[in-house]
């Protein structure tokens, strides 16, 4: 789950359209009081399996073959908003989501002990996810900042396997189909610091597949549960459990949330925060490797678990990672701030005829994303994939650095 600090590209596309024989989908998703844009919004096809999340920037491009399925809107706080294909056809697409609400009398809290909670939705894990393998088609992106400014940017799609939920995921794979990187040209920009991160994610954060991650027996019993006020995702209530450091241990630690599905008490997201309070341990979790003469200063690192309910089966569906941290060398004055930041969202699913990815092929966790990708070139690189559109920021960063190679 290691990885080198590095860097993104991509072609944003806002229209309803029909690109190479696909039918395509764009839009804005914004919060129906504030009328601000809404990040991370998860857009997904009916019961296909194809999905999309919403940038930063709170839009979003989703393609498929057959529109004839709802387009459903969703994200936590919100209620949910189904379109019909003729609706979704309208462009441009602006969506508007209202604020769940949440009647009291319907939260039936039939424990007042979190941690009892937590362990009731582990022992469910194996009935709540999927009981096959399956494999899934994900969009992969990775960028670095330096200060204010993108330095590095990486992307690709990936097929990743996973068996049963009753297996660990020793067997689970991911492996690059197709991938692109820029590298900012400037020699001052360039940093060769590895921390934590890569195609990986989906495989070693998921915390209902790896529970060695965070729900083993050992590490809950380091934390402080409680219970906060629930809260909706896509129309479905849910438990809020708080976890926070209650014990000093030779490592770091998290502080964060865990959503628990009031009705099949599935987990279904994870907000984790690592413990900064000790720079030392921070640092021992966080960073692979660095330069001699270099000294890392972490600052953040944090790490969002989204899974999405379908039929009957939660699967995972988005994984965000961000780390922040300053570096400075010996003789030097002032710190430099670096940001690395890594998303991957799951695209598409197959349950029939699938079959694993050889150790041979796929990413391992002593693999950089840059070493395995190529530099960007062709400007139709991306049309037939589903993808996260680039922020207008980004997208002007990508053009200023293709510029600069050139």
């Amino acid at each position: 789950m290691r990885k080198r600090i590095e860097v993104l590209l991509l072609m944003a596309v806002m229209a309803v359209q029909v690109l190479a024989q696909r039918m395509v989908v764009s839009g804005l998703v914004i919060d129906d009081k504030t009328c601000e844009p809404i990040a991370q919004a998860n857009v997904a096809l009916g019961r296909t399996g194809i999905a999309v999340v919403t940038n930063d920037d709170g839009r979003f491009t989703l393609k498929a073959d057959d529109m004839g399925e709802t387009i459903v809107i969703s994200h936590i706080g919100y209620q949910s908003q189904r379109l019909t294909p003729a609706q979704a056809s309208a462009s441009p697409l602006t969506i508007r989501l209202k604020p769940g609400s949440i009647q009291l009398h319907e939260i039936v809290v039939w424990t007042t002990d979190p941690r009892e909670l937590v362990n009731i939705a582990i022992s469910k894990i194996p009935q709540n996810y999927s009981r096959q393998a399956e494999l899934y088609e994900c969009f992969y992106r990775e960028t670095a900042m330096k200060r204010q400014h993108f330095i590095y940017v990486a992307e690709g799609v990936v097929d990743m396997y996973k068996t049963s939920y009753d297996r660990n995921v020793g067997r689970d794979r991911v492996a690059i189909r197709k991938g692109r990187r820029l590298l900012s040209p400037k020699r001052n920009d360039t940093l060769t610091v590895k921390v934590m991160g890569g195609p990986v994610l989906p495989v070693e954060l998921d915390i209902a597949k790896n529970l060695d991650f965070l729900l083993n027996p050992d590490d809950l019993a380091c934390y402080a549960f409680s219970m906060e006020p629930p809260d909706v995702i896509d129309g479905r209530m849910q438990f809020v459990v708080a976890i926070s450091p209650k014990l000093s241990m030779p490592w770091a630690l998290y502080y964060g949330r865990l959503y628990i599905d009031r009705e099949t008490l599935a987990f279904t997201r994870a907000d984790l925060t690592l413990d900064m309070s000790s720079s030392e341990k921070a640092t021992r979790y966080m960073l692979v490797s660095k330069p001699k003469g270099v000294r890392f200063k972490p600052k953040e690192m944090s790490c969002l678990i989204d899974y999405r309910y379908e039929d009957g089966v939660t699967r995972i569906s988005y994984i965000r990672s961000t780390f922040r941290f300053n570096c400075d060398w010996k003789r030097r004055l002032f710190a430099t701030s670096f940001t690395a930041f890594c998303e991957m969202v799951v695209t598409d699913r197959t349950q029939t005829d699938v079959r694993p990815i050889s150790g041979r092929n796929s990413f391992d966790q002593r693999d950089a994303f840059y070493d395995k990708v190529d530099y960007f070139r062709d400007p139709h690189f991306w049309e037939d994939y589903n993808i996260i559109e680039p922020t207008e920021t980004l997208d002007k960063a990508i053009d200023k650095l293709v510029k600069k190679h050139r």
